[in-house]
């Protein structure tokens, strides 16, 4: 049987994994809620890097690009799972709290998958990232504005969506 030849790995693509693969797999699993799916994002999202190694974009901004693609990443396998309705909720025995926690995290996911993209995104840098809006702005090229806007529209959404763990049935 031949061997397969080696993957060559660009130095850079190499130490933007050493630098970041941490704050990748961190943004993920903040998402996903799952070790399993934040390791498949990971993967996707350095082999994404890698196929565009030569991109300006990717290499001249690369902590924004790749929280930016670990957050897409994310949404994906959320609305992948949503889509699948394969996997099953689980409920802890014994404890009521922990289990209304767990069923408030699994609805806030499912929220979220359900947003525009671009929405999700900012949500996410803003709430679980914890950037500001103008920080925000700067990595996505718009303005405060806009990402406020963003940002107010879509809390009033997923506190819509998720209205019945708040007590609130509007």
């Amino acid at each position: 049987m031949a061997e397969e030849p080696a993957i060559a790995i660009p130095d850079e693509l190499e130490r933007a994994f050493r630098v970041h693969h941490g704050l990748v797999f961190r943004t993920a699993y903040r998402i996903t809620e799952n070790a399993a799916d934040a390791e498949d994002v990971l993967q996707t999202v350095f082999l994404r890097l890698l196929r565009r190694s030569n991109s300006a974009e990717a290499l001249q901004s690369e902590e924004s690009y790749l929280r930016r693609s670990a957050i897409n990443a994310a949404l994906d396998v959320l609305r992948a799972r949503q889509a699948d309705r394969a996997e099953e909720l689980v409920d802890l025995p014994g404890n009521q709290a922990r289990g209304e926690a767990l069923d408030l995290r699994q609805a806030l996911s499912m929220a979220l998958s359900k947003l525009e993209q671009r929405s999700a995104k900012i949500f996410i840098l803003r709430f679980f990232e914890g950037f500001s809006n103008p920080q925000i702005a700067r990595m996505l090229g718009i303005s405060q504005v806009l990402v406020a806007v963003i940002v107010h529209r879509t809390r009033r959404q997923l506190r819509k969506e998720l209205g019945a763990y708040s007590g609130d049935r509007s």
